[in-house]
């Protein structure tokens, strides 16, 4: 407890323990709490809201704080705004944001001519000639606690809008048709479908996925419009639970591409997209471990791939070949250079554009199809994230670029590819008189055990003092699996620590992607625990080099960062103030033994399979949260925050991990969302209540409630 608290609480919430046995390898193991993934239980629902009663009573003496931070988002944010319009056919596609709302809506405005490539300046306070509302959420969200868009596309004559919508939180979208011309919604109607459902280029079909009973994406299917969906033709189904199916028709409109990947392999498969109902050929046949990604060009008047792949290759190289012959020579365009990550290759008519990470950072160049040649898109901060979007067109002479830092608030640019000079078309706004030049951001390299440099960004506010100088509070986020990198971007809400004296700081610890391809394998599988030791060692530095102490430091990380949360909070506990745990994946073992659990199966390339190898079984028992909970351990204050329609990291793990925590004494809080998904709540304001709920906490375990 703290000294903000007023009465004593009621006590913790004490679950039944039902033990059951898992044994797995000769090795029998009991587990008190695994009852509580009988989610229809009405015992386990009533845990639950025990849990949330009881968190909510140990952090009542934050509700002003949550109310301050929660303005203060609120605050810095223009509540009515517009997005930069993208041009797609005669049509310009933005969406707009009203005060008081909780969703998008999204927008369209005529062009004022073919020509016509510089986007409208777009003001809230004008209106917009020529507009037409397409769709508002607010009005599809009516009734609903919960409320998530999951595909959204226009057909390339501008006549019909395809929108996929989730109610429940369970990533099971229902795709509906509008007719634009006459504002009529159509029949069509396909339930279960996953994300990403799309039109064909001539809009007489909708191309989508769905899943499987683990939650895998394994069956692309074809409606045709006006059909029964019952009549739908099956374009292709993945039988192999490791890979996930997806589909999506390139940017010329030429084929459909359909794609599987598993975490270590991949292969594509192509349709004439004037030809849906023929055979799909293959791109080049999956070889394990062996990642791929291709994208259709014309060159000199052939059609041609653009194929991203590591086959000998760690960090990838770039080759070209015959559209007509895949399979066939391959013409090296960008060579393999080791530690310089290629991460993708976007083609358009007369030129590509290339996406890399060197030295920890993603940087884009231009691709010259004549002579293969790449020009680097040069930006002038140290720390930045930067990344094309927004870019329907083939032949366009603009590129849309998406860039941001810790310091600069997202930025819009578009690039004229001719002349290479960018033209700002917006930053976003941030009220209450922000200035970029308030705030200072820095990267230090920690050393871990093995000798390896593992970088860490820095943001705080220059007021408070250079960080390092003095020690000062400090928030450490971490994530490390999947070869995803978090990139060192802007938020509005971490103003409201900065603010406050707070550093924040990213750890980019192995199993991430930031630093190559190697990076990632040697943070996954049997070299997993580098990334927990890693985290480690840079909160050392960090304390070592007087930047924060250790009683001043508090850990973020979700989902699989979650993970690494409960990893750390076992192997060094007290280096922690407090640990801030977010859909975290704490019950791991339990998990990845169990194929008939969503994801399980093709997480295997990322974790190793313990089910069938008992090394792997070992390993992972060795540094699962849930299965090493110390009884020697002085843990620091831990909360937990989880949904229970989560269909990825589920409701259970964190819930089983609280429990057991609180066995041993630990001081550990669990909030479970009643009605969302893996992403949290849907809905903006829900959403800054909820980041308020974490900073409040955060910002109590520093000792700056009352800043």
């Amino acid at each position: 407890m703290t000294a903000h608290d007023t009465s004593a609480p009621s006590p913790a919430p004490v679950a039944d323990t039902r033990p059951v046995i898992r044994s797995h390898h000769g090795d029998d193991v009991e587990d008190r709490y695994e009852w509580f993934r009988a989610k229809d239980e009405a015992a386990v629902i009533a845990h639950l809201e025990a849990e949330n009663a009881y968190t909510g009573q140990r952090t009542a003496h934050l509700e002003g704080l949550r109310e301050r931070i929660f303005d203060e988002i609120k605050g810095r944010i223009l509540e009515t705004d517009l997005s930069v319009p993208t041009r797609r056919g005669d049509w310009w596609y933005y969406g707009r944001t009203v005060e008081g709302k909780q969703y998008g809506i999204q927008c369209r405005a005529p062009l004022a001519s073919p020509d016509d490539w510089t986007p409208p300046e777009l003001s809230p306070d004008a209106p917009v000639p020529g507009e037409q509302i397409l769709l508002d959420s607010n009005i599809e969200a009516e009734g609903h606690e919960f409320f998530s868009l999951g595909s959204f596309e226009v057909s390339n004559d501008g006549t019909l809008m395809l929108y996929g919508v989730d109610t429940a939180g369970d990533e099971r979208y229902t795709v509906r048709v509008r007719d634009l011309v006459t504002d009529v919604q159509l029949a069509d109607e396909i339930p279960g479908t996953f994300a990403g459902a799309t039109f064909s280029p001539d809009g007489r079909f909708i191309v989508y996925t769905t899943v499987d009973d683990a939650w895998r994406p394994d069956t692309v299917w074809l409606h045709e419009l006006g059909t029964p969906v019952d009549d739908d033709a099956k374009l292709f189904h993945e039988p192999d639970e490791k890979f996930w199916v997806g589909a999506g028709f390139t940017r010329s409109d030429h084929y459909l591409v359909i794609g599987l990947g598993s975490s270590i392999t991949s292969e594509e498969w192509l349709l004439d997209a004037s030809d849906l109902r023929g055979e799909p050929r293959v791109v080049w046949p999956r070889a394990e471990g062996v990642e791929y990604d291709s994208e259709h060009a014309v060159v000199d008047g052939e059609d041609v791939l653009f194929i991203l792949h590591n086959d000998g290759a760690l960090d990838f190289e770039l080759v070209r070949v015959s559209a007509s012959d895949p399979s066939g020579a391959r013409e090296v365009v960008i060579p393999h250079r080791p530690g310089e990550r290629l991460l993708g290759v976007s083609t358009f008519r007369d030129w590509g554009v290339v996406g890399y990470r060197r030295s920890g950072l993603a940087r884009l160049g231009l691709l010259d199809y004549a002579t293969g040649g790449v020009s680097e898109i040069e930006f002038g901060e140290p720390l930045y994230s930067v990344g094309t979007g927004g870019n329907p067109e083939w032949a366009p002479p603009l590129l849309r670029l998406g860039y941001g830092s810790f310091v600069t608030p997202g930025t819009v640019y578009d690039l004229d590819v001719a002349t290479r000079e960018l033209h700002l078309r917006k930053r976003q706004p941030v009220l209450g008189g922000y200035e970029p030049g308030d705030y200072a951001q820095a990267r230090v390299w920690a050393t871990a055990q093995d000798g390896a440099r593992i970088p860490i960004s820095l943001v705080w506010k220059r007021s408070f003092g250079d960080a390092g100088v003095a020690a000062r509070p400090l928030h450490l986020y971490g994530y490390g699996s999947y070869e995803h990198s978090i990139e060192p971007g802007f938020s509005v809400p971490r103003l409201s620590e900065l603010d406050r004296g707070v550093v924040f700081a990213v750890a980019h610890v192995r199993g991430g992607g930031e630093m190559g391809r190697q990076w990632y394998e040697d943070g996954k599988l049997l070299n997993k625990r580098n990334t927990f030791t890693d985290f480690v060692d840079c909160a050392l530095h960090l304390i070592d080099d007087g930047f924060t102490t250790a009683d001043r430091l508090v850990a973020e990380g979700g989902s699989a960062g979650g993970l690494l949360m409960g990893a750390v909070a076992n192997l060094a506990p007290e280096l922690f103030a407090g640990i801030l745990a977010d859909v975290p994946f704490v019950d791991a073992l339990t998990t990845i033994l169990d194929p008939s659990l969503p994801l399980t199966v093709i997480e295997w390339d990322e974790w190793g399979d313990p089910l069938h190898n008992p090394d792997v079984y070992a390993y992972m028992k060795s540094y699962s949260p849930y299965e090493n909970v110390r009884t020697d351990a002085s843990y620091p204050r831990i909360l937990a925050v989880t949904s229970l329609n989560d269909t990825r990291v589920l409701y259970v793990e964190p819930a089983k991990w609280v429990a057991r925590l609180r066995e041993v004494g630990a001081d550990a809080l669990l909030k479970c969302e009643m009605v969302a998904g893996h992403g949290g709540v849907s809905g903006r304001y829900n959403a800054w209540r909820e980041r308020a709920f974490e900073l409040a906490w955060v910002l109590d375990v520093l000792g700056l409630a009352d800043a």
